[in-house]
């Protein structure tokens, strides 16, 4: 059995948690690249991960509060979905990654950092993205700033068009 270490995601386990969900606060804020919101779709979103296991690390929410995947209406599965699928062909356009993982995590003993919103990640991996350095120095490289690479996918958003859900 191989093992996958992620010491540096123990930043994210020990930081304080807000109070309220994040999945319904970073809405309803006006500035979505101050959130890292990159796009607001009709019933769902796309968010950038502020612990990204790699850079262009994406999550997709539905704006409606609830951790239950079989209760999600079947508008909302369908956005989650289509918008995790336009999340890989903005990162394609982006970062040329070489694949992807998409998961859910459902639930607490899942590995949900937010079990109760129920949220899809999006993680650009490219060959050798996982090396020495996380292992042997607990140093994770992300080559680009969280809002470096906002702004690059921003801006491959508007070159692509972002989808018509809006």
């Amino acid at each position: 059995m191989e093992t996958l270490w992620a010491p540096w995601r123990m930043a994210y386990l020990e930081i304080e948690k807000p109070a309220g969900c994040i999945f319904c606060e970073k809405p309803g804020s006006a500035d979505d690249r101050k959130e890292l919101l990159l796009y607001r779709g009709t019933e769902a979103f796309i968010l950038m991960n502020l612990f990204p296991y790699n850079n262009g690390h994406l999550m997709v929410a539905p704006y409606r509060h609830t951790a239950d995947l079989a209760g999600l209406r079947a508008s909302e599965q369908a956005e989650v979905i289509a918008l995790a699928g336009f999340c890989t062909r903005l990162l394609n356009e982006a970062f040329h990654p070489d694949g992807y993982n998409l998961g859910l995590n459902l639930g607490r003993t899942a590995g949900a950092g937010v079990a109760d919103h129920l949220h899809m990640h999006v993680v650009p991996r490219w060959n050798g993205d996982t090396n020495f350095m996380p292992i042997i120095a607990e140093t994770k490289v992300l080559p680009d700033s969280l809002f470096a690479s906002y702004d690059k996918l921003a801006a491959a958003g508007e070159r692509i068009g972002w989808p018509s859900t809006r």
